[in-house]
């Protein structure tokens, strides 16, 4: 039986909206490390355990090149102390992490040696990292005792992602189809609930996914900006973003990235095949949709919205998925 999360951008409201969570019945809450465009992700889900009782707390996705895998491994081990068996973190390469600074995503051989090393610290082991002998040292009440056995998920599409997952994690974030053989495959989902009769071009609709539909633009430009024309009005789009000094033609793509529109292009996304490219449809199509996710080998679904009316889609997304 699948379970449900939230995704919370971790903003001035995310406690507010955490602590709705839980009364709604949703399993989990998780948020993004986006330091560019949004609160502390750590500071953030510290203020969430302490305002929750039940609900468990994930951080996805973690960048793994914002923190030294010492300061990784203790903001795990200190939210384990604040709220003990409700933590869960996935890792992933840095989409708009990364492309935000202007920077690829990260490689997965960097993937495994984070990983790796984070897990080894948790553990208590002495970890090599960088040349130099790394061990978490604290003294007896400070921290967990160790081994801290906090579950490390790894965000992937790809095959080779996956596999990595497989040998180095302990469940997979799907962002894309589920996959099977996974003890743990948490498929991120990211949409709107229609209203019935509801078109996804309303003014309403409209708004809730034009910045989950940028995602596709945002993904293109960063691997190749020519390759944007493809997308529907993706002329107008990458014409838009020209007209930005190019060496600040990155900063401007990621600004308010998946929460608005803010960015000045962004509102020339075609939102028409919002039910193909998001999360998107009435509450009837959306429960078949979870049913084929859990034939496909899915586990759980993290539903999450854009921050235009959080609490309305947490309200529907529940209500489709029975809580």
């Amino acid at each position: 039986m699948l379970t449900y999360g939230f995704r919370l951008p971790p903003g001035p409201r995310a406690v507010a909206y955490a602590v709705m969570a839980e009364q709604l019945g949703y399993e989990s809450v998780w948020c993004p490390e986006i330091p560019a465009f949004g609160h502390d992700i750590w500071v953030t889900l510290a203020r969430i355990a302490e305002q929750t009782s039940r609900i468990g707390i994930g951080a996805a996705v973690l960048i793994p090149s914002y923190r030294h895998p010492m300061a990784q491994a203790s903001a795990i081990a200190t939210l384990e102390a604040i709220a003990p068996g409700r933590l869960r973190a996935g890792f992933g390469t840095g989409f708009t992490g990364r492309g935000g600074m202007g920077k690829p995503p990260l490689t997965l051989d960097y993937m495994r040696r984070y990983i790796t090393q984070v897990r080894g610290l948790l553990v208590g082991d002495v970890v090599d990292i960088d040349g130099g002998l790394a061990q978490i040292t604290a003294s007896d009440g400070w921290l967990p005792d160790r081994p801290i056995k906090v579950p490390l998920l790894l965000a992937s599409q790809g095959p080779k992602g996956r596999q990595l997952a497989h040998e180095v994690a302990d469940g997979l974030i799907s962002l894309g189809a589920p996959a099977t053989g996974f003890d743990t495959c948490l498929v991120s989902a990211n949409g709107t609930v229609l209203n019935d009769g509801e078109d996804v071009t309303s003014p309403r609709a409209s708004a809730a996914v034009a910045p989950l539909i940028a995602l596709a633009y945002h993904f293109k430009y960063a691997h190749d900006p020519e390759s944007v024309r493809s997308l529907p009005n993706g002329e107008a789009w990458l014409a838009s973003v020209n007209k930005i000094p190019e060496h600040l033609r990155h900063l401007s793509v990621h600004r308010g990235h998946t929460i608005d529109i803010s960015n000045g292009h962004d509102q020339l996304v075609d939102v028409s095949a919002a039910k193909q490219m998001t999360f998107t449809g009435t509450r009837d199509e959306l429960r078949g949709r979870l049913d084929a996710f859990e034939k496909a080998g899915a586990t759980g679904v993290i539903f999450g919205t854009s921050g235009v009316d959080v609490e309305r889609e947490m309200r529907a997304y529940a209500e489709v998925a029975g809580l």
